[in-house]
């Protein structure tokens, strides 16, 4: 849940914006980190409560002539409410990133993120399925060396959740409202694809994990689309009532960053507050189903 990107075809870290050199047109990215619900059966409901979750990354792009680095946060408060909206779970999210990146070897920038405000709907069709739409947008932001501009998102997730397993598709569609800063960075609309397939053994949760992500056409001749496909490995550990995941990421294939990223990430899931009647005592809810 969070913008990217750091120097001319560089980085695509959350929230991260940078400043091209030279004469060349500054370029925006994506306002949601490719690869943050990996991990995540958002396709399915969430028991009734209230939840804190961090994801926490580190990556490394290989440009030249340093390397690149980012480091993203994205602290999230999420609320799934026991109201139904066309036979849906209506649940709420509030995400405010932190970012930190060094572009080819130049010192570090850190700065507060654009803050997302979220509302999903989440519909259980039965047979451990759930589909899940999202709606949110990312507040503008005065941060020099990030994503200015506020944005759209939209998002469509399926889950299957049943024999341990998650198997999860999420496919997020961002819309800039301006298309250019006022510094004249400009910002493409985009597509990023977060997929999941993990299974459960006992307390212990491994499997396998990708995303990609590509601009959409600007209009704009003298930009050029960035996009990258990742793939890696999660394993989790469900310690009662924290959960972790952690995972591995590395780019298979690039376009206009300067170079391939590899990413360490860690996700912490909290619950803050549970509905005890569909949770079962020190169980870590990851889906509605999961818990009963």
């Amino acid at each position: 849940m969070a913008a990217y990107r750091l120097t001319s075809r560089t980085l695509w870290a959350a929230l991260t914006v940078v400043i091209v050199s030279g004469a060349r047109p500054v370029q925006a990215g994506s306002a949601a980190q490719p690869g943050q619900t990996v991990g995540l059966p958002v396709g399915a409901q969430l028991p009734v409560g209230l939840y804190f979750v961090n994801l926490s990354s580190f990556g490394t792009r290989s440009t030249q002539p340093r390397d690149s680095s980012t480091n993203v946060n994205l602290p999230t408060l999420a609320w799934a409410t026991p109201w139904d909206v066309a036979g849906a779970r209506l649940q709420f999210f509030f995400t405010q990133p932190v970012a930190a990146a060094s572009s080819r070897g130049a010192p570090y920038q850190s700065g507060i993120g654009q803050q997302l405000l979220a509302a999903q709907l989440a519909w259980d069709l039965g047979g451990d399925v759930g589909v899940s739409y999202l709606f949110g947008g990312y507040l503008p932001i005065q941060t020099r060396f990030l994503t200015q501009s506020a944005s759209l998102t939209h998002r469509f997730a399926a889950s299957y959740t049943g024999q341990d397993w998650n198997l999860t598709a999420n496919l997020l569609y961002g819309v800039f409202l301006d298309t250019r800063s006022p510094s004249g960075t400009i910002y493409p609309d985009y597509l990023n694809l977060d997929l999941t397939m993990t299974r459960k053994f006992g307390k212990w949760q491994v499997g396998a994990v990708a995303y990609g992500s590509s601009d959409l056409p600007t209009g704009v001749g003298s930009y050029r689309p960035q996009g990258q496909i990742a793939v890696g490995g999660l394993v989790g550990y469900n310690f009662g009532p924290v959960n972790l995941q952690a995972y591995l990421t590395r780019d298979v294939v690039q376009r206009n960053y300067g170079g391939r990223e590899i990413r360490g990430w860690l996700r912490a899931i909290v619950p803050l507050y549970q509905d005890r009647g569909e949770v079962e005592p020190n169980r870590t809810l990851v889906t509605r189903r999961q818990a009963e």
